[in-house]
């Protein structure tokens, strides 16, 4: 049986050209929504009948429609009301002198002003879409927030979410293979006690609880993983202020097969048990 959408499942972006709809968009593409932008309104009846269905495996749906579309006006109203599964709308606008500035910084001609200034077409935009802001459940006024702060509005007037959500990708690699390239943070293990340098250990990995063990054991490791510890926990709630989906920490030593093992599983540990996403890779324990 499908699962019964609600409306925080299924939300429809619209509000005046400028006013921030691809930031929005962007933001609830990393929160797990499918999203689909410019979709001419008279597609979404056939969209969200497969959605509802259970025929798309797609669990929230997001939907940019606007005056880009040139039936736009005349066929959204009539098709939202339609709708078996109502929608969450948001519509977005800011002042005249914001839109016109945004326009003019990015050097983009505004769709209703082909032939006057940018000023008659805001202006000419936000007269004709008034009818559609009436309808809509939420309005926001982006006039003068960043795009931190918009994304920190949405998440929690919107979303409703105290915490937005943040994957922690923990890389444990080896020097002598080269830097994952995708990574934010980077930590050197190198100058801890070595377990290759003990016969027994040598041909073992970071994930035998021998090693575990030797490399744990030393004053010198406990003070390091410590201070790591802590210093991640201080950096994650300015890479969420941010607006970061994805955060990938990489942890090496020489080979990528004993201490590094070692001290990401230590950080994968710790991380989840502040309740983070956590997916780890051990990329060289092997080579």
């Amino acid at each position: 049986m499908a699962k019964t959408k609600t409306n925080g499942d299924f939300i429809i972006i619209t509000g005046l050209s400028g006013s921030g709809k691809t930031v929005v968009i962007r933001f609830l593409e990393d929160l797990g929504y499918y999203c689909v932008d410019n979709l001419p309104a008279k597609l979404i009846p056939g969209l969200i009948d497969l959605w509802q269905k259970g025929k798309v495996e797609i669990d929230r749906i997001a939907l940019v429609i606007d005056m880009r579309e040139p039936n736009f006006l005349n066929d959204f109203p009539q098709i939202l009301k339609q709708l078996r599964v109502k929608p969450k709308l948001i519509f977005l606008e800011a002042s005249d002198e914001a839109l016109v500035k945004r326009f003019s910084e990015s050097r983009r001609p505004h769709p209703l002003a082909k032939k006057g200034s940018i000023l008659e077409g805001v202006r000419l935009e936000r007269k004709k879409l008034s009818p559609i802001k009436a309808m809509a459940d939420e309005v926001i006024d982006t006039t003068g927030l960043s795009i931190s702060q918009l994304k920190d509005l949405l998440a929690g007037r919107i979303l409703k979410e105290s915490r937005r959500r943040l994957q922690v990708n923990v890389i444990s690699f080896g020097y002598k293979y080269g830097l994952p390239l995708d990574s934010d943070l980077v930590f050197d293990t190198r100058f801890l006690p070595n377990p290759f340098y003990a016969d027994e250990l040598r041909n073992l990995t970071g994930k035998s609880r021998k090693v575990r063990e030797f490399v744990l054991k030393s004053g010198e490791t406990a003070d390091y993983l410590k201070n790591l510890l802590a210093f991640i926990d201080s950096q994650i709630p300015g890479f969420r202020k941010e607006g970061k989906s994805t955060l990938t920490i990489s942890v090496g030593c020489t080979g990528g097969k004993h201490r590094s093992v070692v001290i990401a599983e230590a950080l994968k540990d710790h991380l989840r048990q502040e309740k983070l996403e956590v997916k780890i890779i051990h990329r060289d324990i092997y080579k």
